[in-house]
């Protein structure tokens, strides 16, 4: 038991630290989509705006400036990988995890790279096809964000092993958090070498498992669908769906004579590239299953907890379920409403996997080829679907389908709720509160000091060993889980508690950031 609750804490972890570098990605999308939608000659000549956007004009230079601004972003995932999982990942002093993450980025590719020359492997033909990649310049083996990943966890264990360590007074200079990049440079010196052994391995099986992925066709993506969102309660999905978005697990494809790696990279690749005729049904399969249910099928989920409230609870609970629908309609953020049916009814949680799963293999038996940055909302179908044209995209069978998807979320879950009677938001006692995370709960929370209810939640400051958070929910490590009152936690404006041994995950929704600010200076102010 023991053993699991490490593993969960470990990979609540390393899932919050991918956090740092995932929230690049919308702003980096917006960048590129934008910029490349209305830089694409075709789409200027259909609408006859050459005279204001066309080659040449003020707008087009910055156009083509944002375009490759966000494409600078995916270009150099790996590094952005290796430093934001440092920092994630790092107990203390982050800031030199993070500097020395970047300095061993460089140190094991150089490495790696040297070896190529010196061995004859970079030469023409002497290698397979898609072995041979660039990392920030250096012409290395294509290890993509496993690349990253690897430096970033490895100089994160470093660091927080040898971050205080003390060396004899000759070289004491050298002790400390000035050790970190010393020991990193040396450790990935051999990282590097033992890379160049085996990584081509690894690299085989990993395209070998993303080809069973993509030969078991519409039922792996059916498969995939479910798990990502049965991740959710935990905060492992981005463990699971990042491989597929920034790896080989993903696929591979040239795109204007570059190999990219990952379904995510392909269809930002494919977007930048004035070449691109039709993205990648095989790429966008690992994301456009989520507009259907995140647009249309939530919202209807909420309509129906809507229509079953007590009529003298009815305008409280609709003004909380409108809310977190316009949230999850725009913007993708789906926890507010996930959240709210998984801690009252786990059942309808789980229809909802299913239905979700079902939506990703629809879109991919549709050939619906629509990206995403983050999460599937409208912003993210205007920009990566509607403004590519339906040529490109497919995206009109979203439509439909999410139609659909409205009217059998509204159906189903509220056959459900009422069939087995479930205290959805408005149908609680006379005497409880109406309940879903808004802005207003977290006003109120602040105004009975919320920070130190979280904190005397987790046991008090001395009970903390890590506290961090991701866009909905504080990921917080505590040294005795025992000490964790969830009930004084719920208390504070939480949706909900989930607690695996030590590792302990608070959801607040996406003003969480703020509460952490909050509870890092409440626990600061403790210690002065």
């Amino acid at each position: 038991m023991k053993e699991q609750s490490a593993i969960f804490s470990v990979l609540q972890r390393i899932g919050r630290s991918f956090m740092f570098p995932i929230a690049l990605l919308p702003v980096a999308g917006l960048l590129l989509g934008i910029g490349s939608s209305f830089s694409n000659e075709q789409m200027v000549a259909s609408f006859g705006l050459e005279w204001l956007l066309g080659s040449g004009t003020f707008l087009n230079f910055v156009l083509v400036v944002m375009k490759e601004a966000g494409n600078i972003v995916f270009a150099n995932l790996p590094i952005i990988f290796a430093m934001g999982v440092a920092l994630g990942m790092a107990e203390k002093e982050k800031a030199t995890a993070t500097l020395s993450s970047a300095i061993a980025f460089f140190v094991m590719h150089q490495s790696i790279s040297s070896l190529l020359k010196l061995t004859g492997k970079l030469e023409s033909g002497a290698m397979l096809e898609g072995t041979i990649g660039s990392a920030c310049g250096i012409e290395t083996l294509e290890m993509g964000v496993f690349g990253g990943i690897i430096v970033g966890l490895g100089v994160a264990a470093l660091h927080n092993r040898f971050y205080k360590i003390k060396l004899p007074n000759v070289i004491s200079f050298f002790g400390g958090t000035r050790f970190i990049p010393i020991i990193s440079s040396l450790v990935y010196i051999f990282v590097g070498a033992l890379m160049f052994f085996i990584w081509p391995y690894i690299q085989n099986a990993i395209y070998s498992l993303g080809g069973l992925v993509t030969n078991t066709g519409y039922a792996g993506t059916l498969i995939y669908g479910i798990i990502e969102r049965a991740l959710i309660p935990f905060g492992l999905h981005h463990v699971f769906y990042m491989p597929f978005w920034q790896t080989g697990l993903g696929g591979t494809a040239v795109i204007d004579g570059a190999y990219i790696t990952g379904a995510q990279n392909i269809f930002f690749a494919e977007l930048a590239s004035p070449n691109t005729t039709r993205f990648s049904v095989d790429a966008a399969r690992f994301m456009a299953g989520k507009f259907p249910f995140m647009i249309f099928g939530l919202p209807g989920a909420a309509l129906a907890m809507y229509s079953v409230a007590k009529p003298s609870k009815k305008k409280v609970a609709g003004g909380l379920l409108l809310s977190a629908a316009l949230t999850s309609m725009l913007t993708g953020i789906t926890e507010p409403l996930e959240f709210t049916f998984l801690f009252v009814a786990p059942v309808l949680y789980a229809i909802h996997c299913v239905l979700a799963g079902l939506s990703f293999m629809l879109m991919h038996i549709l050939n619906v080829a629509v990206g995403m940055t983050f999460s599937g909302g409208i912003i993210d179908l205007l920009l990566f679907g509607v403004l590519q044209g339906n040529d490109k995209s497919n995206w009109i069978y979203v439509i439909p389908v999410g139609i659909v998807y409205f009217i059998v979320y509204y159906f189903l879950f509220k056959y459900v709720i009422e069939k087995f009677n479930f205290v959805t938001p408005g149908r609680e006692d006379d005497e409880q509160e109406t309940k879903l995370y808004t802005r207003k709960d977290v006003d109120a929370a602040k105004q009975s000091n919320v920070s130190k209810m979280i904190v005397d939640g987790l046991g008090g400051a001395e009970n903390i060993e890590d506290l961090d958070c991701c866009a909905t929910r504080l990921r917080v490590t505590v040294a005795d889980g025992e000490k964790v009152d969830e009930g004084l936690l719920k208390q504070s404006g939480a949706a909900g508690v989930i607690k695996k041994g030590t590792g302990v995950q608070i959801i607040y929704g996406p003003r969480v950031t703020v509460i952490k600010s909050e509870v890092d200076d409440y626990i600061t102010s403790l210690e002065k």
